[in-house]
């Protein structure tokens, strides 16, 4: 389930590196958003021109397919870094010292090794339609109103290495609490139970008074 985790900061150069990949991670999870945004525009203006105008808007099959890499794969990395992602909370809250960073340790590096698949792939499949001599520089596009393809597919290899980045610092932080035996590791994602995540909440429900 997606559980709620909160990052520790201090000033170690792994802290530091978390601190300057995360504006990143911000701006993508940004872009995520505004393509979500866009969307919802497009849907009332196809729907309001179909409904009074009998002219829906032309394409808008293909401006979804063309947004869909960006509203799902964008903001992949800033939701690892805080572990607001999909994780099986219940077994990792029974886990703890060493035990905890060397099953976090391992799970990080098994996704570091098929993100880097994944991205060799995407590479491949970007590589292979996009080409300066035609077009746009695309050897493929939509099927209604000709977009090329290529950005939407370019997408998920740069989504997938600011992702690799991040994976990267965190098998940094749980390597690096595994060797030195920490409680509270920088530059990772920390499980907080009910009564920490309660608190937080709390904090934020006064700062917006």
């Amino acid at each position: 389930m997606a559980g709620s985790a909160a990052v520790l900061e201090d000033s170690s150069i792994l802290s530091k590196l978390d601190r300057m990949l995360l504006p990143l991670e911000r701006f993508c999870a940004l872009l995520s958003g505004l393509a979500i945004f866009s969307l919802m525009f497009l849907a009332a203006y196809s729907v309001t021109a179909r409904k009074f105008f009998a002219s829906p808007l032309l394409g808008y099959v293909d401006y979804i397919e063309a947004a869909m890499p960006i509203i799902a794969i964008m903001g992949v990395s800033y939701v690892a870094r805080d572990g607001t992602h999909i994780r099986m909370d219940m077994l990792v809250n029974a886990l703890k010292g060493r035990v905890l960073w060397l099953f976090e340790l391992v799970s990080v590096l098994l996704m570091l090794l098929l993100i880097v698949g994944l991205t060799y792939g995407a590479w491949e499949h970007f590589d292979r339609s996009f080409d300066c001599a035609r077009p746009f520089c695309s050897r493929d596009s939509s099927i209604d109103v000709n977009l090329p393809i290529w950005p939407s597919k370019i997408v998920v290899p740069f989504a997938f290495a600011v992702l690799i980045l991040r994976l990267v610092l965190q098998a940094w932080g749980y390597a690096r609490a595994l060797v030195l035996g920490l409680e509270s590791p920088v530059a990772v994602p920390l499980s907080l139970t009910v009564e920490q995540q309660a608190m937080a909440e709390a904090k934020m429900m006064e700062g917006a008074d």
